[in-house]
Formats: structure tokens, C-alpha cells, sequence
């Protein structure tokens, strides 16, 4: 489809005046922060240091948006305003710190850290900065994307422990974990759906230049294929009321932003521009 025939086609799926997305793209050269209607429309930036900006996820309240930089020399967590404004650091040390999730109360903020050597998911109170480790594996572990459920008492993310990379739980106030069962699949990026009964993530299988999105039901194993292009799928998130999910794919050659439905399996772009768009997330 050509650019002309897919921004008629965006501009002609509605979605509520409200929602919008949160995303990375580079822009002549830079990598910066932006936010555009879910609908169609001109994007907002949001962010203009030279350094690299990236994995925004909006507060629970849509009034900040926390996100990770390498603008200090190495990567570190930050926060900026929704409305624009000068970001924030919300932790300083020397150590690399980034996909971040602020929790669904907005007290506690989920993330990554190599602080005490293997990677491990760390869990913060935002009041008082005491910090707690979550889930640490081997000593050669690679973790990503951890996603709070809405009701704050689990902690989903993805791990390449052990069996290759799959998609672990984990009790939030620190207890049990455990795996689902798509391991050696290459799983990754996972998020939950708004009702908490259902994971949403990456499947690609090794290094094959093609990925799908997979919905997993939580407590029978069940599985959906929701995206299957011909073409790396990555990044899905659910909408607030779960109805879609808006993903990146690099079906056109570079990487885009893009919403499908779950009602019809309709799907249409949502950024244009040069420069790959990555990453985003809907604003609560």
C-alpha cells in the first residue's frame, strides 16, 4: 500500500478524541520521544536532547512519561511531563538502568539494573527510593520488558534463562515466579491485557528475520496469533479499554507504529515520516 492510500486509510479508522500513543523515532538522525493521536494526526515531541530517548511508558495518571536515555553516558531511567517540559532523572549512579514501568498506583516503578552484576528486575518506591530485587537469574541473563498487571500484585517480563527466551510472572511484593509455557520460541516483550487474564508478546523463533504476536490466555495456555505479516512484529501494547493493541512492524522496509483491531483483525498505520518510529504505548 502505497503512503498516500495508508494515511487515507488511518485517517479513516476513528478513535476516541483522547487516546493517544507515546513512541520513539529518529528524526533526522535523533532519537527523541513523540506523541501523535491514536487516530492519525502530527505528532507532538516531546523530547530534543542529542542523545538517544527511548521505551516511553506513560504513568498510570497520563501525566508524565517515564522513559530510558544513555544522556549522562550511559543509560539511565528519566521522567518528563506529558505536557512538554524538562526531563527528570529519577535514579543517578553508573550503572545501566532502563525499561521502566511505573506501577498502577503510581508509587513504585518496575525496571532493570545491572547494579549487583547479572541483570536483575528491581522494584522502587518512588517516595522514598528503597529498592528491592525482584527476579535475578544466571549470571549471563539477559531480562526485558517487565509490565505491571493493573491490579498491581504481578509483574510479567521476558528472560533467556535457562531454555531460551520466554515469558516469566512474578509476584510483586516478592514471591513465586514462574514461566508460561513459550520458552525456545524466542519470546519477548510481553504486556497484559487490561483484565489481567491475558499476555500479549513477541514470538520469533531464534534469529529468523520474521516475528508474530501471540495472545496467551494466563491460566489455560491457550494461544492467538493476532499478527503474522510477513516481516518483524514487535512492541505490542493494549489499548486502556483492550479492544486493540498498537505494535511496530517493518513490513514497509522501516519500522512503523501500528494499531490493529480485535473486533474485525483490521489494521492501519499510524506514523509516517522518515526515520524508524518504535515502541509505543497508549496513554491511560
Amino acid at each position: 500500500m502505497t503512503i498516500l492510500v495508508a494515511a487515507v486509510a488511518a485517517l479513516a479508522v476513528t478513535a476516541p478524541a483522547a487516546l493517544e500513543l507515546v513512541y520513539e523515532q529518529t528524526v533526522d538522525g535523533n532519537q527523541d520521544l513523540y506523541v501523535i493521536p491514536a487516530g492519525g494526526g502530527t505528532p507532538r515531541r516531546l523530547t530534543t536532547d542529542p542523545a538517544v530517548d527511548a521505551l516511553p511508558r506513560w504513568s498510570r495518571d497520563g501525566r508524565e512519561v517515564y522513559f530510558t536515555s544513555n544522556r549522562s553516558g550511559n543509560w539511565q531511567i528519566y521522567r518528563v511531563p506529558a505536557a512538554g517540559g524538562t526531563p527528570r532523572r529519577v535514579r543517578t549512579n553508573g550503572h545501566r538502568e532502563w525499561q521502566v514501568d511505573p506501577s498502577p498506583d503510581g508509587r513504585s516503578i518496575a525496571f532493570l539494573s545491572n547494579a549487583q552484576g547479572p541483570e536483575s528486575l528491581y522494584v522502587m518506591d518512588l517516595a522514598s527510593g528503597a529498592e528491592r530485587v525482584l527476579a535475578r537469574h544466571g549470571r549471563r541473563t539477559g531480562l526485558g520488558n517487565p509490565h505491571w498487571r493493573a491490579d498491581g500484585r504481578t509483574i510479567v517480563f521476558s528472560t533467556n534463562w535457562r531454555k531460551g527466551h520466554g515469558i516469566h510472572l512474578v509476584d510483586a511484593a516478592g514471591g513465586e515466579e514462574r514461566a508460561l509455557d513459550e520458552t525456545r520460541a524466542g519470546a519477548c516483550e510481553p504486556r497484559f491485557h487490561p483484565d489481567g487474564r491475558r499476555v500479549v508478546y513477541v514470538s520469533r523463533g531464534g534469529h529468523r528475520d520474521t516475528s508474530r504476536l501471540v495472545e496467551q490466555d494466563i491460566a489455560t495456555g491457550a494461544k492467538r496469533v493476532l499478527v503474522d505479516w510477513p516481516a518483524l512484529n514487535y512492541n505490542p501494547v493494549y489499548s486502556p479499554d483492550g479492544s486493540e493493541i498498537a505494535f511496530t512492524s517493518n513490513r514497509t522496509g522501516e519500522y512503523v507504529v501500528y494499531r490493529w483491531r480485535f473486533a474485525d483483525g483490521r489494521s492501519w498505520r499510524v506514523t509516517f515520516g522518515t526515520g524508524p518510529a518504535r515502541s509505543p504505548d497508549y496513554r491511560p
